[in-house]
């Protein structure tokens, strides 16, 4: 159960015909109550200066655990800077859009009333989220950006066509991000699933996403399916999910970290990412740690030298590696010495390491789950067909090899206990380890983090099981943090 206060200065109270609105005073003397849900305050009271009414709102509502917009920190950011310079936020728009310098406009939770605006307006309520915005254009920049100032805005310097866009974005915003539901057992914590419905290659598809749902709401857990767009105002959830790939120079990363910073919990957490994301850390780290893994060296440089001291150590064919990427993407097998010279300089074009790596061919790669650092689930993903990876990027059809879903007591313990060991080098969190198997000896090619979890394939044994421990390791986390 989730509840919405709408809390104004006593004079605006009566704009408005929506029951949820109330005056500070109110806010002030009759909260909070006893047994109330979950609660996000929306302050419309005046924050231009310090110690004001809506300064205290959201002072107040922070001290009570309410989740606040704004918040008091953003409330002293602009506060600052209104009375410096204004703040400004680099966008990229698209190289046709016309900037009018001269007038400024409003942003009504990531509304304006100019729809060509519209992607600037989100950019800005995501980097300042606070209810009632006021942008103009500084400069166009290079690359098709263009550098906007925001300042707090109140609502009695709206005109009243301004007034009823306001009124018209505050309900599209409160429906879109809270909907309403029937009535149903209130549930102790807030989820986001945070997801994006036009990747590719998700992480796990529409019916596992689902049996996520399903799953959080038996253990008292409220998920809701949110895109990059839509989470705004990350505090007013307790916990985030990743189920989009992630990257470190991308929105899920620096998503993580605003929620990290707010206290949430959070899978994957921003340190698993930056470890799985990066293979040059995992290659040195495994070093380290002594988790067998195939013979790897990190390139950073190309010589003359380079290429017959590659072919003397490794001989033909061997891998290469970019340090990102994901799903067999920047991984490629050179069969000769000019295959070789040109994909590395083409890597290097594009990073400043390069790993080079043995080539050994088996028919399946083991994925083995580890959540909390115990083995959850075990799969063995076949070779696509007529192709060395799981994964072919060059074909349409048949680009992934079949797979098997076996009981971990079904798995080597060699396996299980190379995967654990693997896992613990990153932390505690969700895992899937990959692991090649050559002459009885278990390898870790690598761990990667937010792991595909699709329905019929990694819960094919399990079933809804699977969702149910991910779920739980949830709720253990949130208990152990002491909210809700």
């Amino acid at each position: 159960m989730h509840k919405t206060l709408i809390v104004t200065d006593s004079e605006l109270s009566s704009q408005s015909s929506n029951d949820l609105i109330i005056s500070f005073d109110t806010y002030l003397t009759d909260y909070p109550k006893k047994n109330e849900p979950s609660t996000t305050v929306i302050n419309l009271c005046d924050t231009a200066h310090y110690l004001s009414q809506g300064y205290y709102c959201s002072l107040l509502a922070e001290a009570r655990q309410h989740k606040v917009m704004p918040s008091v920190k953003l409330i002293n950011t602009l506060r600052k800077k209104n009375h410096e310079r204004p703040a400004t936020l680099d966008v990229r728009v698209k190289a046709e859009l016309r900037l009018d310098n001269t007038h400024a406009q409003y942003v009504f939770f990531g509304q304006t009333s100019l729809n060509e605006y519209r992607e600037v307006a989100l950019a800005v309520f995501r980097a300042f989220p606070a209810p009632l915005l006021r942008i103009q254009w500084r400069e166009r920049m290079a690359d098709d950006t263009v550098r906007v100032s925001v300042q707090r805005a109140s609502l009695d310097e709206l005109s009243d066509e301004q007034s009823a866009l306001f009124w018209q974005a505050l309900t599209d915003f409160s429906e879109r991000t809270w909907p309403a539901k029937v009535k149903r057992k209130p549930l102790r914590w807030d989820m986001a699933i945070l997801v994006d419905p036009d990747e590719a290659m998700p992480p796990s598809d529409g019916k596992a996403l689902k049996a996520f749902v399903k799953a959080a709401r038996k253990l008292s857990i409220n998920a809701t399916l949110v895109t990059q767009s839509e989470l705004v105002g990350i505090n007013r959830f307790d916990a985030l999910f990743v189920r989009e790939t992630t990257a470190i120079d991308h929105h899920t990363y620096r998503t993580v970290v605003e929620a990290e910073n707010e206290g949430l919990v959070v899978m994957d957490d921003a340190q698993s990412i930056l470890r799985c994301c990066n293979k040059v850390f995992l290659h040195d780290a495994f070093s380290y740690q002594k988790v067998p893994t195939p013979r790897t060296r990190v390139l950073h440089q190309l010589t003359p030298d380079t290429l017959g001291e590659l072919e003397s150590d490794f001989g033909f064919p061997m891998v290469l590696k970019l340090p990102e990427g994901s799903f067999s993407k920047g991984v490629y097998k050179v069969s000769d010495q000019s295959e070789l010279a040109q994909r590395l300089t083409e890597m290097f074009e594009l990073s400043a390491l390069v790993l080079v790596q043995e080539y050994m061919y088996t028919d399946f790669d083991w994925r083995i789950g580890v959540l909390g650092g115990r083995a959850l689930y075990a799969c063995r993903y076949e070779m696509a067909r007529n192709h060395w990876q799981i994964y072919n990027h060059g074909v349409k059809r048949h680009s992934s090899g079949g797979f098997k879903t076996l009981p971990t007591f079904e798995v080597p313990k060699s396996v299980l206990d190379v995967a654990v060991k693997a896992s613990n080098v990153i932390g505690k969190s969700l895992y899937g380890v990959d692991i090649k198997v050559k002459n009885g000896k278990p390898y870790v090619l690598e761990v990667n983090d937010n792991p595909s979890i699709e329905y019929g394939v990694e819960d094919a044994y399990l079933g809804n099981e699977l969702y149910m421990q991910i779920m739980a390791e949830f709720q253990q986390r949130l208990e152990a943090r002491g909210r809700g």
